[in-house]
């Protein structure tokens, strides 16, 4: 591939990043206005159509991490381990 075509590919690249970018910033605001107006009507649930929209109330228990390492750093240490991953950027 030529130096060209990487630039092409990459611009190319960064236009479509913006594109879903827009795309997904209106479908959120979309998001919000309908949870704004269950919110108003005082629902949990929502027929439109064929759509059942829920926008519900979850309780979920999640394991404090930061606590727990300073609270018991030895064995914190002892059940982590290294993960490896590879990062893509771009940078101008």
């Amino acid at each position: 591939m030529t130096k060209n075509e990487m630039i092409t590919m990459i611009e190319t690249m960064n236009n479509y990043d913006d594109l879903a970018a827009k795309a997904k910033a209106k479908a959120d605001a979309i998001r919000e206005a309908i949870k704004e107006e269950m919110v108003r009507q005082d629902t949990e649930e929502l027929v439109a159509g064929a759509y059942i929209v829920r926008f519900t109330s979850v309780i979920s228990n999640r394991f404090d991490s930061t606590t727990f390492k300073r609270l018991y750093a030895d064995l914190y240490k002892d059940f982590t381990k290294p993960v490896s991953s590879r990062r893509f950027s771009v940078s101008c």
